[in-house]
C-alpha cells in the first residue's frame, strides 16, 4: 500500500446512503465494515458503517462513517483528513509532527482490526486520523 492522504467524513446515522449516492456519482468500488461486525453490542449501531471506502476510476478515495455512541456530531465539524500507509512510509514520524502543539485525542497505537490508528487535531485545528497498516 501507498501512503493516501483524503478526506474523511462523519455522518448522522446515513452514511450508507450517502456513499452508495457518491458511488452514483463518481462510479467506483465500495467497501463498507459495519459496528456490528467488530463487536458493536447495540443493536441499533450494528449495522451502521463503522468504516466505508469508495475508490473510483478517476483516482479519487473517499472514506466515511457514521459517528459512533459517546460522540458527538456536529454539522460543519464532520471532516477530518485521514492519512494511511505502510510502517515503513514515515507515517509514526509524521504522527509525532502532526501531535506537536496539537491535541491527540486517540493515542497512535494498535487497534481491533490489528492496524495502529490514531486521532488527533493539529496545533491549527485540523482534525487528523493516522492508520498505519501492519504487514500480512
Amino acid at each position: 500500500m501507498t501512503s493516501r492522504l483524503n478526506p474523511y467524513i462523519s455522518f448522522n446515522g446515513n452514511a450508507r446512503e450517502a456513499m452508495e449516492f457518491y458511488r452514483g456519482v463518481f462510479g467506483g468500488d465500495l467497501t463498507v465494515s459495519t459496528f456490528g461486525e467488530f463487536g458493536m453490542p447495540d443493536p441499533a449501531f450494528q449495522d451502521k458503517l463503522m468504516h466505508s471506502r469508495l475508490d473510483t476510476p478517476q483516482g479519487y478515495t473517499l472514506m466515511a462513517s457514521d459517528t459512533p455512541p459517546g460522540m458527538t456530531w456536529n454539522p460543519g465539524d464532520t471532516m477530518t483528513v485521514s492519512l494511511s500507509g505502510d510502517s515503513n512510509d514515515g507515517l509514526r514520524e509524521v504522527w509525532a509532527k502532526l501531535a506537536e502543539g496539537g491535541e491527540v485525542k486517540l493515542p497512535l497505537e494498535k487497534q481491533m482490526w490489528g492496524d495502529e490508528f490514531g486521532q488527533l487535531v493539529d496545533r491549527f485545528g485540523v482534525p487528523w486520523m493516522v492508520n498505519v497498516a501492519q504487514p500480512e
